[in-house]
């Protein structure tokens, strides 16, 4: 009996740990604000660390000149794109993708193609997100983003990806809290990333949604509702 206990007791301490462990990573550039406005939406919704990637040489105007520098960068890249030296130089990363199981991308598109400094980040890091679950998410003034998820493939090819990826275009920019909550819940974010808890009713965020995501105005009763992006039980 003493042993079955402790068995019990091992195999409950393991789930803990594997459950903690689930961390969530948001990787975003943003020229515009646009990403950055996206990426505080976001993570008003989840629990997660963000990382900005920033571009080593400062003050650089991608658009100036018919975006004459920008199509400079991404053609350097088309050219030959498993040389390093084809991608512009970003600061350096300091945090470890080990830490993580699943990674959020948040990028601009250039010209129907991911922002170069995104590229030389996934260049360089892609590899480490092999077997981890992938999302991705675009913003974009008007282009779809059919290119932007090629290059993500192609810089990160073992990734397991998310059922759909989120754009938020120029028109829809400003209704991305509703946008981002759908596709949390149409992807499954807390399934996919092994997140389930319950949560007892006085200690509920203001804003809850119901399986078919529309949003409560008051307590709801004892039941399973999309919470701060997260598939919760209140009990």
């Amino acid at each position: 009996m003493k042993r079955i206990f402790i068995m019990m007791m091992c195999a409950m301490l393991t789930l803990l740990c594997t459950t903690a462990s689930a961390k969530t990573l948001v990787v975003y550039y943003s020229y515009t604000n646009n990403c950055r406005e996206i990426v505080t939406t976001l993570t008003s919704r989840i629990e997660a660390d963000v990382l900005e990637i920033q571009p080593a040489e400062k003050g650089l105007k991608y658009e100036a000149n018919g975006y004459a520098l920008g199509t400079e960068l991404l053609n350097a890249i088309k050219a030959a794109p498993g040389d390093a030296g084809s991608y512009p130089a970003i600061d350096p990363v300091t945090i470890s993708l080990g830490d993580y199981e699943t990674v959020i991308i948040v990028t601009p598109l250039w010209w129907s193609q991911m922002a170069a400094p995104m590229q030389t980040y996934l260049f360089n890091y892609g590899s480490q997100m092999a077997g981890k679950n992938v999302g991705l998410i675009v913003s974009s003034a008007s282009s779809g983003i059919s290119g932007v998820v090629a290059d993500c493939k192609r810089l990160v090819p073992d990734g397991k990806y998310f059922s759909e990826n989120l754009w938020v275009n120029h028109s829809s920019h400003s209704n991305r809290a509703s946008l981002i909550q759908n596709w949390l819940t149409a992807v499954n974010y807390n399934t996919v990333t092994a997140i389930n808890e319950a949560l007892a009713v006085e200690t509920i965020p203001a804003r809850i949604y119901d399986l078919n995501g529309r949003l409560l105005n008051q307590k709801p009763s004892k039941g399973l509702y999309i919470i701060n992006g997260k598939k919760r039980i209140i009990e």
